[in-house]
């Protein structure tokens, strides 16, 4: 189950930059148990305007999920988000857009 709900995570969009949340290597883990979920996600960085949006999105786009009934999500600073942990699609996304990464 927990790759559909990895797969789901992939179709929300950070919203400063455009790529997804899984690239973007923000989420640490998701774990179900009972209809529950867990997602220990970070930020790119403290006070990251958009973390109440970012937040928000990850529980609606969960419970559209069958069988999802409840969404918790950890805010985790340990380890430190870093470019390092961006898939290459991420990476490939920000380049795209003239960022370097």
């Amino acid at each position: 189950m927990t790759r559909r709900l990895w797969d789901a995570l992939a179709e929300v969009q950070d919203p400063e930059m455009p790529v997804n949340l899984v690239d973007l290597g923000v989420i640490y883990g998701i774990a179900e148990h009972d209809g529950v979920v867990e997602v220990d996600l970070t930020f790119t960085a403290m006070g990251c305007p958009a973390s109440e949006f970012i937040l928000e999105d990850v529980r609606e786009r969960l419970l559209r999920e069958s069988g999802v009934r409840e969404v918790r999500v950890n805010v985790v600073w340990d380890p430190p988000w870093t470019v390092a942990r961006m898939t290459e699609a991420g990476r490939d996304a920000l380049e795209s857009w003239g960022l370097a990464v």
